[in-house]
């Protein structure tokens, strides 16, 4: 759920700042890059569409950021998992 969370909070900044940087694109195709660039897919942007400096820098911010999220969402994911695994492992001295 934490996880679910987080990925949805770093989906809207990404949402939001594509939708602000970009005037070309709709909200549609700024959801679809936000994801895009947050599941290490890469952005999808039309060549036709003349990116902004600003527009640059945010998506070069994002995908940065969107490494780091996706990294940490995983280990969110796995960390209970790995956590019984090892568990598992223990062996008792008697």
């Amino acid at each position: 759920m934490v996880a679910g969370i987080f990925l949805s909070f770093c989906l809207l900044i990404g949402v939001v700042g594509y939708k602000i940087t970009i005037d070309e694109f709709s909200w549609y195709d700024s959801l679809l890059n936000a994801a895009m660039i947050l599941s290490g897919m890469g952005p999808i942007i039309d060549s036709e569409i003349k990116l902004t400096n600003a527009a640059k820098v945010f998506a070069s911010v994002y995908a940065l950021f969107s490494g780091v999220a996706f990294i940490t969402t995983i280990g969110l994911i796995i960390a209970p998992i790995a956590h019984r695994f090892f568990h598992k492992l223990h062996i008792e001295e008697n």
